[in-house]
């Protein structure tokens, strides 16, 4: 058994050297990144508009145009974000969402993942056939039986409603199948022979390799569960129980829209999923560009 374990260190790290993840490596510059960085640029600068409008007066944000720069920076909208709103509340039930998603993806979707990937039974190829069927499913049409299946479940306006869609996902099985498969079916068999059960080849043997596909399904799946609004939009009439997005939406009213507020709530918003994104990005590169392990 140790013989086995000490080939999946080895092979995780023969992971990380393929994808530059050392910390000592210098990364050498490509020309590449005469095109990449000014994509990067454009895709930054709507974010740092919403940080500068989140800071301006709120006299400002309605002149047209509204200029990019405020003329004097306030705190006057995350005061009253943070002094008149549930905001807190709303950030802590999309966190619970959000974190049972992850959780709940995690181990549903690699398990059923590995079990396409390595398990023969009948029927195998026509099921995940059925499950990636279902991703072309406009999501409209599934609304109304949704909320007739919680509505009878008592699931409406409580997190629940938000929860229970975001416990496995179509997506998330693929993605773990795929990267199952491109995984060298040798080390499994030297588990086996070793006296390792299924369990313990996918506990001990499989899931260490499967770390940046298990980061880049948490990254899909916090996207996926924190930004959710349509559904809950729909579900969830209790303000007790509103997401963050949700309760920001409710900031545009009919008649008056406050600005300031909606540009401090979606800082609020965007910034835990930037941090997110940059803690687990080594990972998600990882997955991009690994496809099997050689040697």
């Amino acid at each position: 058994m140790v013989s086995v374990l000490d080939e999946v260190s080895s092979a995780t790290e023969r992971v990380a050297a393929q994808t530059g993840s050392g910390r000592g490596k210098r990364r050498r510059f490509s020309g590449w990144h005469f095109v990449l960085f000014p994509i990067a640029i454009l895709f930054l600068v709507p974010f740092l508009q919403m940080t500068l409008a989140s800071f301006s007066p709120a006299k400002e944000l309605v002149a047209f145009p509204p200029p990019f720069i405020p003329s004097h920076f306030t705190l006057d909208g995350y005061a009253k974000l943070f002094g008149t709103t549930d905001i807190m509340r709303w950030l802590g039930n999309t966190v619970i969402v959000s974190s049972t998603a992850i959780v709940s993806n995690l181990v549903l979707c690699s398990l059923a993942g590995y079990g396409f990937a390595r398990l023969k039974f009948a029927g195998r190829n026509f099921g995940f056939l059925m499950i990636l069927a279902t991703i072309m499913i406009p999501t409209q049409l599934l609304m109304i039986p949704t909320y007739v299946l919680f509505a009878n479940l008592g699931l409406l306006n409580g997190l629940g409603a938000a929860i229970v869609p975001w416990l496995a996902t179509a997506f998330g099985i693929f993605l773990m199948r795929q990267f199952f498969l491109s995984l060298p079916a040798e080390l499994e068999e030297a588990g086996a022979i070793d006296g390792c059960n299924r369990w313990q080849i996918f506990f001990r043997i499989v899931l260490p390799l499967a770390r940046p596909a298990l980061a880049t399904l948490a990254i899909f799946t916090l996207l996926g569960a924190w930004n959710d609004l349509v559904w809950p939009l729909i579900a969830i009439n209790n303000q007790q129980a509103f997401t963050l997005q949700l309760g920001i939406a409710n900031f545009q009213g009919m008649h008056q829209t406050d600005w300031s507020l909606i540009m401090a709530g979606n800082v609020v918003a965007t910034l835990p999923l930037i941090l997110f994104f940059l803690f687990a990005q080594r990972h998600f590169i990882a997955t991009m560009t690994f496809s099997g392990l050689k040697g």
